[in-house]
Parts: C-alpha cells; sequence; structure tokens
C-alpha cells in the first residue's frame, strides 16, 4: 500500500540505472514523489540506457516502462517548490547517482539550485538524507565531503552492488543497491531477499 512523500534527486554521475530502478519502486512505495533531473542527468541516461526524459515534455511511459503519474518533476530552478521549504513534511530525499560535485556543495551548504536546497532542508530538519555514488576512486576531498556529511546526518550508500545473490541481468545487480536504498527508507521490498534470515 502506498503512502508518503519522497523526494529524488539525479544528478549527471554515472549510473542513471540506479535512478529508473529506484524511481519504479519509489512510484508503487509512495503516494508521490518529488523528482528533480540535472541536465547532466539526462544526458548521462541518454548515454547509457538509449532512453531518458525529456525535461520539457515529462512523461515516464518510455523512460520507466509504464504511467507514473505520481511522479512530479521539479524545476531545478525553482525555489518556491514544497522540498525547498522545511515546512514542507515527507519520508527523506535520495540522491541517486550522487555526483561528487553534488555531495561537495551539499557538505559545504552551498545550495544553488532546488536539489541542493532541498538536502540541505534535509539536513537541517534531521529527515532521512541518502546520497549514493558510483564514483571510484575516491580523492581525499571527497572522503572529507561524505564524512562531513555523514557527521551532519546523512547516509552514504555506495552504488557497490552484491553478487553473493547471483545476479543473472544487469537490472538484478542494479537492484541489489536499489533494495538497500529503500531498505534506508524504511520501505519493505520485495527485490531481494535478506540474507540467511529464517523463512
Amino acid at each position: 500500500m502506498k503512502t508518503g512523500k519522497l523526494v529524488v534527486g539525479v544528478t549527471g554521475a554515472s549510473g542513471a540505472i540506479y535512478a529508473q530502478r529506484l524511481l519504479v519502486q519509489a512510484a508503487r512505495a509512495f503516494d508521490h514523489v518529488y523528482l528533480m533531473l540535472s541536465d547532466q542527468a539526462v544526458d548521462v541516461a541518454a548515454t547509457e540506457l538509449g532512453v531518458a526524459p525529456s525535461k520539457k515534455d515529462f512523461h515516464t511511459r518510455e523512460w520507466l516502462g509504464g504511467d507514473y503519474p505520481n511522479i512530479h518533476l521539479l524545476d531545478d530552478r525553482d525555489f518556491f517548490t514544497p522540498p525547498a521549504s522545511g515546512s514542507f513534511r515527507h519520508d527523506g530525499m535520495v540522491i541517486v547517482p550522487c555526483s561528487m560535485g553534488t555531495a561537495g556543495r551539499i557538505a559545504n551548504g552551498i545550495s544553488n539550485d532546488l536539489l541542493t536546497r532541498s538536502a540541505d532542508v534535509c539536513l537541517k530538519e534531521r529527515r532521512p538524507l541518502v546520497l549514493v555514488p558510483r564514483e571510484m576512486p575516491w580523492n581525499l576531498i571527497h572522503l572529507r565531503n561524505f564524512t562531513q556529511l555523514a557527521e551532519a546526518g546523512a547516509t552514504i550508500l555506495p552504488a557497490s552492488p552484491a553478487w553473493y545473490y547471483k545476479p543473472k541481468t544487469f537490472e538484478d545487480l542494479a537492484d541489489t543497491v536499489v533494495a538497500r536504498i529503500l531498505q534506508c527508507l524504511g520501505v519493505e521490498q520485495q527485490l531481494v531477499g535478506q540474507w540467511m534470515a529464517e523463512e
């Protein structure tokens, strides 16, 4: 049963499949999904997936494989939207994939677009904020930024797929990360079973 509201940011880091797979699950789990896409995120999706959302004529059918009217695309330059204010109550925010530039801006309080402002709001309001970086290796600046974000209350969930489930497709592999994101948000998921859990 769907309930609640989730904020999702998608940046131009590699790993568009994670955003694609998460959004389908989020649309099923939440009443409303507030989505922010950077221009680079659209370009990366087109490159990696062969299909990308249009920010001018947004719909989900081709990109996500179905119609999800509860996914609301927000203008990343418009601060007059609900996630920009601490008075708007929601269940958390996920940035997937999260670029190192985005992480650096959030870690240092630079809210130069709606995505970084929304993340800043999550930190100041003590709401769940899950950052999913895919970059590797990390330099010292990256490490310090993510340490600072963790100290501020964010959950850092690197896109490190689990192989012990013996995934058979790229989608299966991506879903091992998506499942962990959902669990961090307190969402019951059926993508991946609990390891060695008793039936």
